[in-house]
């Protein structure tokens, strides 16, 4: 048995598990079901034709409105938009100047970044290095996600019709 590429999802494998089973071939049937995703979100089920549902959420209320009326704050940015690396030491000779409250009022005059990057792709190397071989390789982009999956409904049933996955399941006791 031969498998070309990396397996994500059980019908990458046809009827090969079927097939290890009927012929109580355990370690084939074990190896195929190790060398699968983990990933829920690449099982074959959640991959299956669908129409596109409309988002009953898609309208979103504007929130600098909602801000004035609640009597908010101003919002606090996600990352610094012009990169300024000269916030530490700006903080640091507000700090031993004028002390803790004039940081703690600058914050909540004017709220600093959260991060420093603002790019929401980024995924730092240690991460990437730390996942599976399949999530490696659909990040670099060597690999497309799956989308829309494409059936070939004469093999589909061509494959029911093989008298060996009709056979009944018989149970060795060692």
């Amino acid at each position: 048995m031969q498998i070309d590429g990396i397996l994500t999802n059980e019908a990458q494998l046809g009827n090969q598990l079927a097939i290890s089973v009927d012929e109580n071939r355990r370690s084939d049937f074990s190896l195929l079901l190790a060398m699968l995703s983990h990933d829920a979100v690449d099982f074959a089920q959640f991959h299956l034709p669908h129409e596109e549902q409309p988002n009953p959420y898609a309208e979103i209320s504007d929130s600098t409105d909602l801000r004035i009326k609640l009597g908010a704050g101003p919002a606090q940015p996600l990352a610094i938009k012009p990169i300024d690396f000269l916030i530490g030491q700006e903080n640091a000779a507000l700090l031993q100047s004028d002390g803790m409250k004039q940081i703690k009022l600058k914050q909540y005059l004017k709220p600093e970044p959260l991060a420093l990057r603002d790019d929401n792709l980024h995924i730092s190397s240690e991460i990437i290095n730390n996942c599976e071989l399949n999530v490696k390789k659909r990040y670099l982009k060597q690999d497309t996600q799956m989308g829309e999956m494409q059936i070939n409904a004469a093999a589909f049933y061509d494959n029911l019709q093989n008298p060996a996955l009709h056979k009944p399941l018989s149970v060795i006791t060692a």
